[in-house]
């Protein structure tokens, strides 16, 4: 097939749950897409083979593999420079994976890796609230805390393409342990198991009734469910956790003074439970010039979507490469 008449990619989104892959069209359609948990795969290799397997037999079940251009994907502790996964605390492999030759040598085509916060930015950029701005802050709440920010209409990736750890500054000094083996970090705070253990430590505080000691599993989600029913240690729990939260993207803002920043992932959910409290601590903890003159919102598009939008959009981006010219 020519080469110029491709109008399709494929983009991926690995997470520590699952790996979902999806055909997507050069409008941002999502033609096909299938998934599988990653947690089956803890020797990368396997994973590989699996991840090729299935999306050749999507492509052919969809207009064919060589109607496709390239592929993109999105990961955590990716790093788009050199196209492996480092380091990954939350990933079941270890060490550096490099992923892009791997799958490029499995494909014979053109494949480009980024870290999720990255492509989540990038995929809000293309078709969420991002869209037409210019120097924004995406920041990822969920099992890990991730971000990205676009300055003057380019993100920004750092010298080495590290940038954006800022799940991982200090927020507290000798503070919790963090699974990157810091102590203190953000992410131990004001991601998932930072906020379950909030509300341990809130639990054991005080020996009032609440309904988190009756949930079969303690999670921020049904941590929020008891807020929404009133539950005042619930609420306790998000209190500290915007709080915090909002120190740290004070801080963030800051530095690079953008027009707005917005949340994603599912612990923005949370609603005003999480933003209450966030908006009041960045309002007292920003620069003073730019107080009340820098939105937080938080994304209107599906999470899911957005990862693999990001990751198709990525996959434009990389030179075009075939083993079938």
């Amino acid at each position: 097939m020519d080469d110029e008449i491709k109008s399709r990619v494929v983009g991926i989104d690995i997470s520590n749950d699952r790996t979902t892959y999806a055909i997507v069209d050069i409008r941002g359609e999502i033609i096909a897409e299938g998934e599988f948990a990653t947690s089956d795969y803890p020797n990368v290799n396997d994973f590989v083979t699996k991840l090729t397997e299935d999306m050749v037999a999507l492509m052919e079940a969809n207009g064919g593999f060589l109607s496709v251009r390239s592929v993109g994907i999105s990961s955590p502790s990716a790093n788009a420079l050199t196209g492996c996964i480092v380091n990954a605390p939350n990933l079941p492999w270890k060490g550096v994976i490099p992923l892009a030759a791997m799958l490029r040598d499995r494909l014979g085509m053109a494949v480009a890796v980024g870290n999720d916060a990255h492509v989540s930015a990038l995929g809000e950029y293309s078709y969420g609230l991002a869209h037409g701005m210019s120097d924004f802050v995406v920041i990822s709440l969920g099992v890990g805390l991730g971000s990205s920010f676009f300055s003057r209409g380019q993100m920004h990736k750092g010298f080495q393409g590290f940038s954006g750890e800022f799940g991982h500054t200090c927020l507290v000094d000798h503070g919790r342990q963090c699974a990157c083996g810091k102590q203190g970090c953000v992410e131990a705070y004001c991601a998932a198991n930072g906020i379950v253990q909030t509300a341990r430590e809130v639990m054991a505080e005080s020996e009032a009734p609440s309904l988190m000691r009756s949930l079969e599993r303690v999670t921020p989600r049904t941590i929020a469910g008891c807020c929404d029913q009133g539950d005042q240690l619930a609420i306790e729990v998000y209190r500290r956790t915007g709080y915090l939260l909002g120190i740290a993207v004070a801080n963030y803002a800051s530095l690079v003074d953008p027009q707005a920043i917005i949340l994603t992932g599912g612990i923005s959910h949370a609603g005003r439970w999480l933003l209450d409290p966030l908006k009041a601590s960045f309002e007292e903890h920003v620069f003073q010039n730019m107080r009340g003159k820098i939105k937080i919102l938080v994304s209107r598009l599906n999470d899911h979507e957005r990862e693999v939008l990001g990751a198709s959009a990525l996959a434009w981006e990389v030179p075009e490469y075939s083993l079938f010219k």
